[in-house]
């Protein structure tokens, strides 16, 4: 793959104030979508990284194109580990001599949960528990990790807030709950603090298009490239506050970095608006319009999927008090700073 610039890069301000001081960063998950974002980001500001992936829903691709991105000097401060969060002797030794660990491994995916909940279980409540207790036992200064919007089930005001849940409407759901759920213990329990991001439909480069559990926007946009049919679930009114990886990045630096009293809680990572589905289609065709990609068709419209909620839009005015969360793009500005990534990379894949 040849390397492009992802344009995912959160502030040049912020970075410098990450690159103030050096420090030794764990990811987990480094191979997938928003991991191989924060490595490159770590990489561009000085920080030593430590990766952790076992591919089952990464790829060597996005830690190939980091190492193009950033160049051989900021490349050599990266150390990977392929292996599994489920087992806790890679854990531990993951963590080993670590600053701040960012826990971004899990299976996505509603779909994918109800497919499959056992392994759903497995990873994303065993493995994080795994995570956690060897950061509580190494004494790392930060444990940052990746909750989801979907804790919020059905629970039916708008727009979400942190305190405000609802009953979980899928396995996926159960896992990211329980995940907060133990974070919360291990404060009470062991004085080790944890903060949770609950991700708001994150997008942007390297999330992959392809497969059953695809997330939609890198799946339309590859399905528009390759004039292929655009499926919509249900009347394509249903709205989502999608968020561009870049907020997501953001999200992630300011929480580790933050004062003790921002510990132990769980924040909203999302610009804090709705999209409906048919603005969505309409905006990705007028993207790639600009790029001389010309899509005619019309949508086709499916079956409701199950374990969707209806509409979901974040409150995220607690991010922007306690960690100083502001979002640098919101979706169209997203849309159109990823899209050139997108056309570069699967024009070859889908024509």
């Amino acid at each position: 793959m040849t390397s492009i610039d992802s344009s995912s890069k959160v502030s040049e301000s912020f970075l410098k104030l990450v690159s103030m001081q050096q420090r030794t960063w764990l990811i987990t998950g480094v191979a997938g979508f928003i991991g191989s974002n924060l490595l490159e980001t770590l990489l561009l500001a000085n920080q030593n990284v430590r990766g952790l992936d076992n591919f089952s829903t990464g790829y060597q691709a996005n830690l190939e194109e980091v190492r193009k991105n950033v160049g051989g000097d900021n490349w050599s401060r990266f150390h990977f580990t392929e292996g599994d969060i489920c087992s806790s002797d890679i854990c531990l030794n993951a963590v080993r001599d670590v600053d701040y660990v960012l826990h971004q491994a899990a299976l996505g995916s509603v779909p994918r949960s109800l497919a499959d909940p056992l392994m759903t279980n497995q990873v994303n409540i065993n493995g994080f528990l795994n995570m956690l207790d060897a950061s509580r036992v190494a004494g790392v200064k930060s444990f940052v990790y990746a909750a989801s919007s979907s804790t919020y089930g059905d629970e039916p005001n708008l727009p979400k807030i942190e305190n405000r849940i609802g009953n979980p409407l899928s396995p996926y759901a159960v896992t990211k709950y329980v995940n907060e759920l133990y974070a919360g213990v291990y404060a009470r329990s062991y004085g080790f603090k944890a903060i949770g991001l609950r991700y708001f439909n994150v997008f942007g480069p390297r999330q992959d298009p392809n497969g059953a559990y695809a997330a939609v926007i890198p799946k339309w946009t590859a399905a528009m490239i390759a004039n292929g049919d655009v499926h919509i679930n249900g009347d394509g009114e249903t709205s989502r506050d999608f968020c561009f990886v870049a907020n997501a990045v953001q999200a992630n630096l300011r929480a580790a970095l933050s004062s003790e009293d921002c510990h132990n809680e769980v924040y909203n990572v999302a610009i804090g608006d709705r999209t409906t589905l048919n603005d969505l289609f309409n905006a990705l065709k007028e993207s790639l319009a600009e790029l001389q990609i010309h899509y005619a068709k019309e949508p086709v419209y499916t079956e409701f999927r199950a374990g969707d909620v209806r509409h979901s839009q974040a409150d995220i005015s607690k991010a922007r008090e306690k960690i100083g969360y502001e979002p640098t793009h919101r979706i169209k500005d997203g849309i159109n700073s990823a899209m050139p990534w997108y056309v570069h990379s699967f024009h070859g894949e889908t024509a």
